[in-house]
């Protein structure tokens, strides 16, 4: 065995200062305020998160530190675990079979308390977190590297000398418990296999404290097994080698201590000793696991060549997108952004094409699908996320099309709005596959059954269920695809006391799902369901009550007998005044905040409200203080909130109002203020990448306003050049003059030719194009203003 001084260690895991964008990348922003994403190791959508678990913060409800499995603030973690996902919420989910180094025996089961027990202290000072590539030295002497392919993952472990030299497989402790684990050690081949079964995203609501996924893997390390151990609940086993279990999910979807099992193996720590494991998952068995380990981390390679690999990788991927000029802190938070908004929806699917599917049986991917994907938080990543993969790689979107129409038809025809690994979870509210799939497809993204995708999302807007009609899972979870659909189709809104998370919210989220579908329809040349499903999508205006207050009309709740429902109080009673700061009827928002949400037509929703003129000032004061201080987040309910969904669409409408300029200068503020290099650099849950996608199309100084189109909405670039690589046609943005505090457009050129339109054709995003952008310190007021240089709106006529 090789023995190493720990001094020498580090010297082993330090990172190259290599020169491609994946440098630039610093994976510790959004660990804090709330970002939940994880620092740890993993490829463009790969299949293997490698992070750290860290133990829950004083006073937190949660079985780690955050739902990404590590907060800023933590100090202990208690295993690296093989799986998560990217900036979700609830109480996070996977994070299965943490590994933890330990130097002191085991003597006590680690699932006594899963949570704190063989826990190590860590600092930042000894951390290092890079794109595909995460280093940490423990408090314990242990100094720790992970890498990670598609479907493998890679680890060093550097003991120190004269201590036990342990790994702990932690089988049944994935972040928010499991149903069922098993593990078995062999020593003769110095391999650990296993499975868990969990599931329980959200399952503090009733309805998720459930299993929907077993995940498989194989463990090989380098080095002899010397020792052994297994536990099971409150029992350990010296020298055992087999021990099965899982935690439960507890009375309220979080399990209590005392259950669970795994197992440890030990290695000859006497003199110090390096220890690299190599790692394989599937969805599927243990022989695929083995399988994906073989094809893309064999037998004798290196741990230092899978993170060449991977550091590689994203340099290819991020590459895809050049920026000069800006700060160095502005290029890391760029590009840092974009690193969070390829991550998901990650491969499902092993190198042999086969994955598990939605109704518990095994599937292979059939040409021209590549892949099959999951993890798909449709609320959120509809809106810009997947509209920036697809346009950066068609054929990624396409393949995230076709595992959605697969996942649906695997589930008796329903979309479910939010999935996870092999389950649906029903999380957030409306139906977002149909403007997620129509966003795929306005950005290229073609090759995928997309008259199937159309057919099968038609029979579900157009025939309710049963579990339409079920009011399970509400409000968080409603369980169907369509919540409330016999009411939508004989009164054409969602009304109070129908299945809902909150019927005007619903309301909104449906004609944004009916506009998606009407766009699908019409570029596979099915006229009369455009036109039918367009229809359908102006039904936004039937809970816009234009007398909501004395002087201002609102999207509000609506009784199913045609009146306007009275709000509720603070303490749940029904008020007797319309107030636009009510979340009553809407989600994780108000109503001052979701009536801009008719993203598709932005020119009907302005003449409700009174006009052009009204409806800019109405948009001043949103964002505004009286004192013309910006209001852009934390403001209070009358304000926007930016660092979530419903609000981010909303500094794009300016473009429409007259005064693109305002929006330059309103999102140059966000860029600016709020999203920044360090661990609270993110507002808000990222939500798989979808606040990050934000970030970068703002950034680029263009907009995908409304979802189920290409057209972009303009605001200023934050670089001098940015060029993005594309198989169908490159993009240019030049902008000599940018720089702080210079976002306001003087004057465009569009390949050349002088434009005064604030947005962009369709054409330009599918075939690329060159913009050439004058910046300066004082608004062009003039620019962009009049009438005819609005972006389209899309109604009926």
């Amino acid at each position: 065995m090789r023995t190493i001084p720990l001094a020498a260690a580090l010297a082993m895991v330090t990172f190259s200062a290599a020169a491609g964008p994946a440098a630039e990348v610093n994976p510790l922003i959004g660990t804090a305020n709330g970002g939940n994403v994880f620092p740890g190791a993993v490829v463009p959508f790969g299949m293997v998160q490698f992070s750290p678990e860290a133990t829950p913060l004083p006073g937190s409800r949660h079985l780690i530190a955050a739902p990404g499995g590590y907060e800023y603030r933590a100090n202990q973690v208690r295993g690296f675990s093989l799986t998560n996902v990217e900036g979700w919420g609830c109480a996070g989910g996977s994070g299965d079979v943490p590994i933890m180094p330990v130097t002191v025996p085991v003597t006590n089961s680690p699932s006594s308390d899963f949570r704190h027990t063989y826990v190590a202290g860590f600092s930042h000072a000894n951390e290092v977190a890079k794109a595909g590539h995460y280093q940490v030295k423990l408090d314990n002497g242990v100094a720790v590297d992970l890498s990670a392919s598609l479907h493998t993952g890679a680890a060093r472990f550097i003991f120190p000398a004269g201590h036990d030299a342990s790994l702990l497989v932690r089988a049944s402790d994935s972040e928010v418990g499991s149903e069922d684990a098993k593990v078995e050690v062999d020593t003769a081949h110095r391999r650990v296999t296993g499975q868990v079964t969990s599931g329980n995203f959200c399952g503090y609501t009733p309805v998720n404290q459930r299993s929907y996924y077993t995940l498989y893997y194989v463990i090989e390390a380098d080095q002899p097994i010397v020792g052994t151990g297994t536990w099971k609940d409150g029992s350990v086993t010296a020298g055992g080698t087999s021990s099965s279990g899982g935690t439960g999910y507890g009375a309220k979807g979080v399990p209590d201590a005392g259950k669970g099992s795994g197992a440890w193996i030990s290695f000859d720590g006497a003199k110090g000793s390096s220890v690299n494991l190599r790692i394989g998952l599937s969805y599927v068995s243990t022989a695929n696991a083995q399988a994906n380990l073989e094809a893309e981390n064999p037998a004798g390679t290196s741990f230092d060549t899978i993170a060449a690999r991977a550091i590689a990788a994203w340099d290819e991927k991020l590459g895809q997108v050049e920026v000069q000029g800006g700060s160095p802190d502005q290029r890391t938070v760029f590009y840092t952004a974009l690193y969070h908004a390829l991550m998901h929806p990650n491969i499902f699917s092993d190198v042999n094409g086969e994955y598990r599917g939605f109704d518990g049986t095994t599937h292979k991917v059939q040409a021209p699908q590549k892949a099959q994907y999951a993890n798909f938080s449709g609320w959120d990543v509809y809106r810009s996320q997947l509209a920036l993969v697809t346009w950066l790689d068609p054929k990624t979107g396409s393949d995230i099309a076709q595992s959605l129409l697969n996942q649906a038809t695997q589930n008796h025809g329903v979309w479910d709005r939010w999935t996870h690994n092999s389950g649906g979870v029903h999380v957030m509210n409306g139906d977002p596959s149909a403007a997620a799939v129509a966003s795929i497809v306005a950005f290229g993204g073609h090759d995928f059954d997309r008259k199937g995708a159309l057919a099968s999302l038609v029979q579900a807007a157009d025939h309710p269920t049963a579990l339409d009609a079920s009011h399970d899972g509400c409000e968080v979870e409603c369980v169907g695809q369509r919540p409330g659909l016999s009411s939508w189709l004989s009164l054409h809104y969602i009304p109070v006391g129908a299945p809902a998370w909150g019927p005007a919210a619903d309301t909104l989220e449906d004609v944004t799902a009916e506009f998606g579908i009407s766009q699908l329809a019409g570029r596979l040349g099915d006229k009369a369901t455009q036109q039918r499903f367009l229809g359908r999508a102006q039904n936004w205006r039937n809970v816009f009550d234009p007398k909501a207050t004395p002087s201002e009309g609102y999207i509000r709740n609506r009784n199913a007998d045609g009146s306007w429902a009275l709000v509720k109080d603070e303490d749940d009673k029904p008020a007797h005044a319309f107030d636009p700061s009510t979340e009553d009827g809407f989600v994780e928002g108000s109503a001052a905040q979701y009536v801009w949400m008719v993203p598709f037509n932005v020119r009907g929703l302005f003449q409700a409200m009174g006009g052009t003129d009204k409806a800019r000032a109405r948009l001043d004061k949103f964002f505004y203080q009286p004192d013309g201080t910006f209001a852009v987040t934390k403001a209070g309910p009358l304000h926007a909130e930016l660092d979530n969904e419903p609000s981010i669409g909303t500094p794009w409408l300016y473009a429409y109002a007259g005064a693109p300029w305002k929006t330059q200068e309103l999102v140059r503020e966000v860029l600016d203020k709020i999203w920044v290099n360090a661990p609270n650099g993110i507002p808000g849950n990222d939500d798989l990448g979808e606040m990050s996608s934000w970030y970068v199309f703002a950034a680029m100084g263009l907009y995908p306003a409304a979802p189920g189109r290409a057209e972009f909405v303009l605001g200023s670039p934050e670089f001098q050049h940015i060029a993005i690589k594309r198989a169908d046609g490159d993009v240019v943005i030049d902008a000599p003059a940018a720089g702080p505090g210079k976002p306001y457009v003087q004057g465009l050129a569009l390949d050349g030719k002088a434009t005064s339109r604030p947005w962009l054709p369709e054409s330009f995003a599918l075939h690329g194009g060159k913009l050439r952008f004058d910046l300066g310190d004082t608004p062009q007021k003039k620019w962009g203003a009049g009438s005819a240089d609005a972006p389209p709106s899309f109604d009926v006529h």
